[in-house]
């Protein structure tokens, strides 16, 4: 049954073009990585300023900058003149931005309109515990 659910799962992904993000992935705890899930996306503003200053803060230790964006504001990542900024800010500091796939639902955001820039979560929450589990410092907005 595992095997089918994996199989529809990664042939829904092909065919939708957009990839999930996962937090399986283990991060080195040598590194200061960080975790921000936010509901409103002109907070990605004071986000991203504080990944520029903790990068130059941590040095060599600067490691993973995470920001799920979830909620309601979902609906304002299809804006794509109004996300280019942060995106491009973004990539400059080496943040990932990720779209909660659970609120695009609840929302009804269709994925394949958020900026290809951006990748989706199933469930921002639970990405953030797992992103927790291996040690990275996490703060909700």
């Amino acid at each position: 049954m595992r095997q089918i659910i994996t199989l529809a799962l990664v042939a829904l992904t092909l065919v939708t073009g957009l990839t999930e993000v996962s937090a399986q992935a283990t991060y080195s705890k040598d590194q200061n990585n960080y975790f921000v899930l936010t509901r409103k996306v002109p907070q990605l503003k004071a986000i991203l300023l504080a990944a520029d200053q903790l990068a130059k803060d941590d040095g060599e230790k600067f490691g993973e900058f995470h920001v799920v964006i979830c909620g309601e504001s979902v609906k304002e990542l299809t804006n794509l003149e109004a996300m280019q900024p942060y995106l491009d800010l973004a990539q400059s500091e080496k943040v990932k931005i990720l779209a909660c796939g659970f609120s695009l639902k609840k929302f009804g955001v269709d994925a394949a309109a958020i900026p290809k820039e951006m990748n989706v979560v199933d469930n921002g929450i639970l990405y953030g515990f797992n992103l927790q589990k291996d040690g990275f410092l996490s703060i909700t907005l």
